[in-house]
């Protein structure tokens, strides 16, 4: 009963803290002269980050086993994983160029997890004799990850398409209310001393350029990491579905589709080699790759086929 009760005040602390994070970051859109926001808004997804992990450690003791088992449980570990990616560059003390894809990322994950699905898919339930194995945290663990970041630098890829097939890209300057400065370039001045000569047009079409390389050096980026956890998720299940079923591969629809989605981020890292294939081309494949990933995810437990039809919402 007392874990119970823990679970819910800590799953509903995180939604409360991500929310709080989300309407922080549109104040900073409006109001950029309030000092301490974009901190507070930093603080918020690190406790973001230890609600999420509280309610998964309590949910683990709880239960006796990694709670990875239903679509509840993976919903609010990719949240989990959501707020793992946006720390990394915190980590490496590196501005955070990540926040506008990860905090709405986090929030909208666990609020469907909270809100979206029926109370008795919050239930914890007996494993089944398939999840039985410590494979469960290595499998499922990774390709979570995985999901977490192939889809945020997916996102970050259709940002760059966006602004690329444009035609005018308004960048505002009034009152210091720059929609990409907000979340990606907090050290471009509004007023280059370089440009104050020129033209408008050379102006944007600067800004336009460093931003549309940025997005590009950081999709790449995360999307490489994604790439490595997708890999290895994918052997880790073979492995295991060789001591569960007999086979290392069923060509199961999960399967299948991971195997698709595998295809299409090689895809993309091959044409990262390629000078002349970079940028709106390989932006192109993973936006691509972002439908796929959510199809392997999310489209699968729809249907509720297949050997993982565990993960279903019945």
């Amino acid at each position: 009963m007392i874990f119970a009760t823990l679970e819910h005040i800590l799953t509903h602390i995180s939604f409360s803290i991500t929310s709080i994070v989300i309407t922080i970051h549109l104040m900073t859109l409006l109001v950029r002269e309030i000092v301490g926001l974009r901190d507070s808004s930093e603080k918020g997804i690190i406790a973001t980050f230890f609600s999420i992990t509280g309610l998964l450690v309590t949910r683990w003791i709880y239960s006796g086993h990694f709670p990875l088992s239903n679509l509840y449980e993976s919903l609010v570990f990719l949240s989990w994983s959501f707020s793992i990616i946006h720390l990394i560059p915190k980590i490496r003390n590196q501005k955070n160029n990540l926040s506008a894809i990860t905090a709405p990322s986090t929030i909208f994950t666990q609020g469907f997890a909270t809100f979206g699905l029926s109370t008795e898919t919050h239930q914890s339930e007996i494993l089944v004799p398939a999840l039985q194995s410590q494979w469960l945290m290595m499998h499922v663990s990774m390709m979570l990850l995985s999901y977490a970041a192939l889809l945020c630098g997916s996102l970050l890829s259709i940002a760059l398409l966006v602004i690329t097939f444009r035609k005018n890209i308004d960048i505002v300057c009034k009152n210091n209310n720059l929609l990409m400065k907000s979340f990606f370039f907090d050290e471009i001045e509004c007023v280059n001393e370089k440009f104050k000569s020129t033209s408008f047009l050379s102006f944007r079409n600067y800004y336009k350029y460093q931003l549309t390389q940025r997005l590009d050096y950081w999709s790449y980026r995360v999307i490489s990491l994604g790439f490595i956890f997708l890999t290895i998720g994918i052997l880790s299940g073979a492995v295991w579905a060789n001591e569960a079923w007999g086979s290392y591969w069923s060509w199961d629809p999960k399967e299948t589709w991971a195997f698709i989605t595998w295809t299409i981020f090689a895809i993309y890292s091959h044409t990262r080699t390629n000078q002349s294939l970079q940028g709106t081309n390989s932006a192109l494949v993973a936006t691509v790759g972002f439908l796929i990933i959510w199809i392997c995810y999310f489209g699968i437990n729809l249907l509720g086929i297949g050997l993982h039809s565990y993960g279903s919402f019945t």
